[in-house]
């Protein structure tokens, strides 16, 4: 049997600005040569959809975490390093539970719909500020509606946010597998750091307890034993970060689909569960996540053998244009029967956890941002982010007529 090193799969350029812009434009010719894996630089791409939903639940034979981007950087030892290794996501059998288990009450499909009304008013509140000015860049606009509201969630003050955008920018700029990165979230990582440190002590010394802080519930499972108080601090740090630079992505790209489609934008307007259905095709047509996978020890699939160490590139984006399951995968429709299949969110023990309050605050968000900016049209050329590690647009300048 043929290793995947052996084995002829074509090349995507993953980390260059021409594949962020148009990856269909490399995809197509790629899924010629193979229906579902290719190379880059630093090992494989699975871009079949079936392939990434198997081997994302994989956690027998994969190592999900990111000890190749640790290792790429050459930082092991650091404590950005430790962070990395050792967050939820990064864990595996009675750790990850233990992790997971901590926060899961705050994120379940109740306590997520319980939110909404905390999320109305957050966006309401973010565009009585931006909405008069007529235009603006969409992107910095989203980036503090969904840091605002995990904020919310921790229950603690959002006024940090501001300061802290080029840290928390910089710290998803680590999965882009760019040297000139380095720099940047390294130092980023003390800014981010003293930030869960000072809410961490200044709660547990005030002596205060709010039933509805996620902050709070954090304290007392540390309190209780199942967190030490590093595992406090980086389990803040997860959920600022989680709900900073995916969830403004993906709204930011959703509006961008929006802009071509002015019908689809007015019945957001008038129609909060037709945001609903826009959210969910975004999600399929234009995932965010690519989240990384090492391999534990030789193992097969597909027919095809990998070997320990080699690194996997789950491309969510990639698999959910899958055309052996998602008919005419590039048209963007929110009426697609099958569009809540998508691996946005992932598959198996690691599926992302925060995926009913991402999906809420889309839904809220689009709905009154609809209402409030009305005809948006571009009002300059968009920019991409690098397609490793949570693509979408860096810049989206709009216009529009304030309602």
């Amino acid at each position: 049997m043929d290793t995947v090193a052996e084995t002829s799969l074509p090349v995507l350029p993953v980390e260059t600005p021409e594949f962020s812009a148009d990856p269909d434009r490399f995809l197509e010719a790629a899924r010629r040569e193979h229906p579902w894996l290719a190379r880059f630089s630093q090992g494989y791409v699975v871009h079949g959809y079936q392939a990434c939903a198997d081997l994302m639940a994989d956690d027998r034979n994969l190592i999900c975490g990111f000890g190749p981007v640790i290792d790429f950087y050459g930082v092991r030892g650091s404590m950005w390093a430790r962070f990395m290794e050792e967050i939820v996501i990064s864990q595996s059998g009675p750790a990850h539970a233990r992790l997971r288990g901590s926060v899961a009450h705050a994120f379940t499909p109740r306590r997520a719909n319980r939110e909404r009304e905390m999320m109305q008013r957050t966006i309401e509140a973010l565009l009585d500020q931006w909405a008069p000015r007529g235009s603006f860049d969409f992107a910095e606009f989203a980036s503090y509606f969904p840091v605002t509201v995990m904020c919310g969630l921790l229950g603690v003050s959002a006024e940090p946010i501001p300061r802290m955008r080029d840290a928390l920018e910089n710290q998803l700029k680590s999965l882009t597998l760019d040297p000139a990165a380095k720099p940047l979230f390294m130092a980023g990582w003390d800014v981010l750091w003293d930030f869960a440190d000072s809410l961490v002590t200044e709660r547990e010394a005030s002596g205060l307890h709010d039933a509805d802080s996620l902050l709070d519930d954090i304290i007392a499972a540390k309190q209780r034993g199942e967190l030490d108080a590093t595992e406090a601090r980086f389990m803040v740090l997860t959920v600022a970060v989680a709900g900073y630079d995916t969830s403004k992505n993906q709204l930011t790209v959703t509006m961008k689909l929006l802009l071509d489609r002015p019908d689809l934008y007015r019945r957001c307007a008038e129609d909060l569960q037709f945001c609903r259905k826009v959210a969910e095709e975004s999600l399929r047509h234009s995932a965010i996540a690519t989240p990384y996978r090492e391999v534990a020890h030789d193992f097969t699939y597909g027919g095809r053998q990998f070997r320990k160490g080699d690194t996997l590139v789950m491309a969510a984006p990639l698999a959910n244009r899958d055309p052996a399951v998602f008919a005419d995968p590039t048209r963007f429709d929110p009426e697609r029967e099958n569009a809540g299949r998508h691996v946005a969110f992932g598959r198996g023990p690691h599926i992302c956890i925060g995926q009913y309050i991402a999906r809420n605050q889309m839904q809220e968000g689009l709905h009154i941002i609809a209402r409030r900016l009305q005809n948006p049209r571009p009002a300059g050329q968009p920019e991409w982010r690098p397609f490793l590690g949570a693509w979408g647009l860096k810049s989206l300048p709009i216009a529009f007529d304030p309602a």
